[in-house]
């Protein structure tokens, strides 16, 4: 019996050493956004509008979720490049989610039990970005239906974030006003080339430049407004 005592001991020390406990220390080198919203600009359409990006999610060791096409939640490698701004959310204090041991040291029982989906009464944060994955891997992607904003706001809406009520147009506006830079060169790299084809435009297409940008700007701000909060089935979550 003591013989069997110590090795259940061991195998449990096993466990434990090989799950490490997440911080939530960001480390921008190495693309760890620890439970961030985070956000990149995509070429040729943020040249022209700045505040238009791409965005996904991160779980709690700092992986980076973003949905990137037809049935494809691209883990580990953000679709259109590094990340330029983020917000960090406090899962304890913002979000409806079970906080406790488990989530930094779980035995392989705990571990089958949450993806059996019979561990229904202990939901981490990671656990929630799991079902949407697992949601989104099934959806069309289309860049005015069913997009990245989607998918990040339908992980909001999971973790009840701030009581929830997350859409394409919410989450965009709370990334533009609220996301912090990752740096003065990040913030450079995402205006420079706006404010190149702005006076580009200026010079060359003078008056007839402006209106083709704020017509530009109009329809599409519109479509997402329209297709929010008017045709509440247009635009997917």
């Amino acid at each position: 019996m003591e013989l069997e005592s110590d090795t259940e001991h061991n195998h449990n020390m096993i466990i434990d050493h090989k799950i490490p406990t997440h911080n939530m220390q960001i480390d921008p080198s190495r693309s760890r956004f620890p439970c961030c919203i985070v956000w990149t600009p995509l070429p040729v359409v943020s040249w022209l509008l700045p505040f238009v990006g791409h965005i996904g999610i991160g779980r709690e060791d700092g992986v980076i979720l973003d949905f990137a096409g037809p049935n494809f939640v691209c883990v580990d490698n953000f679709t259109f490049g590094a990340v330029t701004r983020y917000i960090q959310i406090s899962k304890d204090k913002q979000c409806s989610i079970t906080s406790h041991p488990a989530t930094m040291y779980r035995s392989e029982e705990e571990y089958k039990l949450v993806e059996s989906g019979r561990n229904q009464h202990e939901h981490t944060w990671d656990d929630f970005l799991r079902k949407s994955t697992q949601e989104y891997q099934h959806h069309t992607y289309n860049i005015l239906t069913c997009n990245c904003h989607s998918f990040v706001a339908n992980n909001l809406n999971r973790l009840e974030f701030q009581g929830g009520g997350w859409n394409v147009v919410n989450v965009a506006i709370m990334i533009f006003m609220k996301g912090k830079w990752v740096s003065v060169k990040s913030m450079i790299q995402s205006y420079l080339p706006f404010v190149i084809i702005f006076f580009v435009g200026i010079i060359f297409g003078g008056v007839s430049f402006v209106w083709f940008l704020g017509l530009f700007a109009f329809v599409l701000v519109g479509w997402y407004l329209l297709g929010t909060y008017c045709f509440k089935n247009l635009i997917k979550l």
